[in-house]
Formats: structure tokens, sequence, C-alpha cells
């Protein structure tokens, strides 16, 4: 109980950091092949290939390495709410489980499904509307639980469906 309280505040506070940034967040400096840098309202993160290692303990990833992972069976979950997977739909083969209630909470059911679905040592990533709960979740799963490969797909639901990318019905 003392982990999931611990779990809890660390992602209240860091929700709030990230609701406080995300104004800023929203234009992002994009480096291209050519080296030259641009800012993009909204970055396109297909072509990302590696993840790139983030200081909480978490790597962002874009949309080709996450399609990669989930055809190679790699455990990706879907933190959002219910009324956002049907409203939207689902990435075939993600397992959705809710992170982060309507008024911000933790879900208290997602540790113990979290961890009895994926192990310590294995990767696992995650993917929320825009990417923010996401950035959240991943911190805490990686420093709070102990995951070492813990991955945050950037941009979220939102960029997969601006780049018409298929989902299934939930």
């Amino acid at each position: 109980m003392m982990k999931f309280k611990t779990i809890s505040i660390v992602a209240s506070i860091l929700l709030l950091a990230t609701a406080c940034n995300a104004k800023t967040e929203s234009s992002t400096s994009v480096k291209s092949s050519t080296g030259t840098e641009s800012t993009n309202a909204t970055p396109s993160v297909s072509k990302a290939a590696d993840p790139i290692p983030q200081p909480g303990g978490y790597s962002n990833i874009g949309y080709e390495k996450l399609q990669e992972l989930l055809n190679q069976g790699v455990k990706v979950i879907d933190i959002r709410r219910e009324d956002e997977w049907k409203q939207t739909g689902v990435i075939k083969g993600v397992k959705p489980i809710t992170f982060f209630d309507r008024t911000g909470r933790i879900n208290p059911n997602f540790v113990p499904e979290f961890t009895k679905l994926v192990k310590k040592d294995e990767p696992v990533a995650l993917i929320c509307r825009t990417g923010n709960r996401t950035k959240v979740a991943s911190q805490a799963i990686a420093k709070q639980l102990g995951y070492k490969n813990v991955l945050n797909v950037t941009h979220g639901m939102m960029g997969w469906l601006a780049e018409k990318r298929p989902v299934v019905k939930y």
C-alpha cells in the first residue's frame, strides 16, 4: 500500500508539472536529417527509429518503433480512460488499463494489473491521448516500481490517428 501511495504522490506532482508545461511543449524543435532545426506545432515522430532516453528513467519512441514493438509482441498499455477508448478506438494488440481517472487520481487497480501483466525485466510501451499522461506514468513506473525498459509513445493516440494509422473498436 505504501508503494501505491508513493506512486500516487509522485504521479500527481508530475501530472501537475506536466500540465503547467503543456502550453510550452506544444511547439517543439525538430532536427531534420540534414541537421537543420525547425519548429513545428505538431512534430512528426513516426520516423524515430531508436528510443530516446529521458531524465525520468524512461525513453520516448515514435510510431514506427511502436509498430515494430507491436510486431515483436512487446506489451503496449493504453493508459487512457474507457470513454476515450470508446471514442477513438484502440491500437490492435494493446492492453487498456486506466492510469488516471477523470479527476487525476491514480486508478487503484493500475499497479496490481500492470505488475501482473508486465515483468520488471521486459520492455513495455505506454500510450495515452497526447503523450502527457504517459510521461508521468512512465517516470513513476521506472522510478517507483523499478522497471528498466519503459517506453513513452510521444504524441499518443492523437498523433497516431492524425497519421491515419489503424485502430480497432473498443
